[in-house]
């Protein structure tokens, strides 16, 4: 109790929070122990009773609105997802108590068992499958990922990551080529067929359980949006990374699963065309939010995971020529002026 209270003494959302939980009977005389933290604002803290385990989540309101993340969980348990259970909100404060789905991320598991990989990734696919075919009822509810948002998550990595923090200058030839090769990727995207996108689907969002893996986390940014897109976030992972040869079938196994309509539409060329540059987009977004979150937020971190997340977009130099501005760009001066900087 006493370790709770300095705690709390230095930390009065933490005071703000035990107050606010001391109210609720499942947990009332749980102390919070830090659980998480997140790229967001939000914390997240474990309380254990006698017989269960809650997840806690502080999210100042002045920077996190957890409206969509309450209306994306209802969402979710609507498709028979294993996605955390809300059992009490409050939005005025920011706080939301949930179930606890438990302390194994899909990356943890990963690096230490990967002979797992095999039947995690399958169970990650058939969720990821569920979720767009179970969520046609709601997703025209969600925010479009439209032309704005992608070519808004495009310009950050020319903003944060090759301006802010390399020094980089685009001269006129290079603007030019920069954006047609964000038209490129806006069509592609924008071409697909668009369903439930949960837009963060990877090893640190997803966790490990005996049953019903994987629980799903960190979703409350969702949008209707391309198909491919969180196949491209889970199988092209910042985090973790894979033989370019089992990346590949992987995505088959998702294709596979497809309707009999959206296959018919779609052949798998034309799907993994739709795969590998919807994974470009993401990689150019990715490493720009991890520039940002070093410089605008102090958290450095995320800097290391920027080169494996760009050489998912240099090992693709010999399948697209439209490619090539980009890649002559990442190999001559975005990769070694990152080696510089480290």
């Amino acid at each position: 109790m006493l370790i709770r209270q300095a705690s709390a003494e230095s930390d009065p959302r933490l005071a703000q929070l035990i107050d606010w939980l001391s109210n609720i009977e499942a947990v009332a005389g749980s102390d919070p122990v830090v659980a998480s933290e997140d790229a967001s604002f939000r914390r997240y803290f474990r309380l254990q009773t006698a017989t269960r385990s809650f997840i806690a989540m502080d999210a100042p309101p002045e920077q996190e609105d957890s409206t969509s993340f309450l209306r994306v969980a209802a969402f979710l348990e609507s498709m028979q997802l294993n996605a955390p259970r809300i059992i009490e909100a409050d939005l005025e404060q920011g706080f939301i108590l949930l179930s606890d789905l438990g302390e194994q991320p899909y990356l943890d598991v990963l690096n230490q068992a990967p002979e797992n990989a095999d039947a995690m990734y399958a169970d990650a696919i058939r969720a990821l499958v569920q979720m767009q075919q179970r969520g046609t009822a709601c997703q025209s509810t969600l925010p479009p990922y439209d032309e704005t948002l992608l070519r808004f998550e495009l310009s950050l990595f020319h903003d944060w990551l090759c301006e802010t923090h390399l020094g980089i200058e685009f001269s006129a030839e290079d603007e030019t080529a920069w954006q047609g090769l964000c038209d490129a990727l806006v069509a592609n995207a924008l071409d697909q067929p668009q369903v439930f996108v949960h837009r963060d689907y990877h090893s640190r969002n997803l966790m490990f359980t005996e049953e019903d893996n994987p629980g799903i986390l960190d979703f409350q940014d969702a949008v209707e949006g391309p198909y491919t897109y969180d196949l491209a976030s889970l199988l092209k992972d910042c985090y973790v990374r894979w033989p370019a040869g089992k990346v590949v079938n992987w995505a088959l196994e998702f294709y596979a699963q497809l309707d009999d309509d959206a296959k018919a539409h779609t052949d798998t060329e034309t799907f993994l065309r739709h795969f590998e540059l919807m994974g470009v987009q993401r990689h150019l977004k990715a490493a720009g939010i991890f520039a940002r979150l070093n410089h605008r937020d102090g958290k450095t971190g995320y800097m290391q995971d920027i080169p494996r997340t760009l050489q998912y977009i240099v090992e693709l130099a010999p399948r697209y020529d439209l490619l090539g501005f980009l890649i002559a760009f990442i190999d001559e001066r975005v990769l070694p002026g990152l080696e510089n900087s480290a």
